[in-house]
């Protein structure tokens, strides 16, 4: 049970830090790009209580920590108005973006503070120094996650959003009424299925490798920093 804590109380603040500027990325570059609606709503702040969702970002993720699955959640959307944006088309692929983007960016941020602290370790750190690196690492790997789970192509994921974008205007409308059924299908691909047929190897075969392969590129940048 205190293992489970602990792991609780590093993995919900990383994931909360991940989750926010996720969303406060999607609304900046909305607002630079013409659709002021998430500043109108300050929607734009750091703050997490304007963001978090109870279950999306802290009730889900926990659950799915303490039973062994796939780690994701959602914060509450920041609310984008493609009509306001200059180039509604292009506008909306460069705010879907910008979420998976900014994750990339605070994985690497991640690790070159991990390096840092790597490398001004001069004997066994103690407990308060292995949780930091501890935190470190999963803050780096649900970075990583949180930005390639959004570049699934499947509505209504940051991904999709870049392939309406890039098909022609009519299967590109016929693509945007799937939205709907987006969620339903990934609880139906990551959770279902591979409870009742582990042996498909879902997860393991499909959702892990380009995180693991990610999560090695960004650790070489730690290792580096560190002077390894």
């Amino acid at each position: 049970m205190n293992e489970t804590v602990t792991l609780a109380i590093i993995l919900i603040p990383c994931l909360i830090v991940a989750i926010v500027f996720h969303e406060v990325a999607h609304g900046w570059v909305a607002n630079a790009l013409g659709d002021p609606t998430a500043k109108d709503l300050q929607r734009l702040s750091l703050n997490p209580m304007r963001h978090v969702d109870p279950i999306g970002t802290v009730i889900l993720p926990g659950i799915l920590a303490m039973t062994g699955a796939p780690i994701f959640g959602w914060a509450k959307p920041v609310p984008v108005n493609a009509r306001r944006l200059n180039n509604p088309r292009y506008g909306m692929m460069a705010v879907a973006i910008a979420g998976p983007g900014t994750n990339f960016i605070l994985a690497l941020v991640g690790a070159v503070v991990l390096g840092l602290f790597a490398r001004g370790l001069t004997e066994e750190p103690g407990m308060e120094v292995q949780l930091l690196l501890t935190g470190l690492n999963y803050f780096i790997v649900i970075n990583i996650f949180l930005g390639l789970f959004n570049l699934i192509p499947l509505p209504p994921f940051d991904g999709s959003h870049i392939v309406e974008g890039l098909l022609p205007d009519g299967p590109s409308r016929f693509y945007a009424k799937l939205r709907p059924f987006g969620l339903p299908l990934l609880f139906l691909l990551l959770l279902v299925i591979p409870h009742f047929f582990p042996s498909l190897g879902i997860v393991e075969n499909v959702v892990l490798p380009p995180v693991e392969w990610a999560q090695e590129q960004v650790m070489r940048l730690a290792r580096a920093v560190a002077g390894g």
